[in-house]
């Protein structure tokens, strides 16, 4: 349960991370207005590359989490869950 919250988290900023530097959201906040030097620095298009660089960086985490999630073996040794000796009853 913590692994699939940890995966949606890194989906949803990665998600956010891509799209808002693009979108007029980005161009029309509090800090763009109040401090020039702030404004300046955040759509430059470099700035805005570097953010959505790291969007897709936290969208490829969240991927193989998922996928790491999906494919995982359902075996108790090996998901921790269960005795990590092999029992001997023969």
């Amino acid at each position: 349960m913590r692994r699939l919250l940890l995966t949606a988290f890194f989906l949803e900023v990665g998600f956010a991370l891509v799209v808002v530097p693009w979108s007029g959201f980005w161009d029309r906040n509090y800090f763009a207005q109040a401090l020039p030097f702030v404004g300046d620095v955040i759509t430059n298009d470099f700035v805005r590359g570097a953010i959505t660089g790291l969007g897709l960086v936290n969208l490829v985490v969240g991927l193989s989490e998922l996928i790491s999630l999906l494919f995982a073996s359902r075996d108790p040794a090996v998901t921790g869950l269960g005795p990590s000796v092999p029992d001997d009853r023969s």
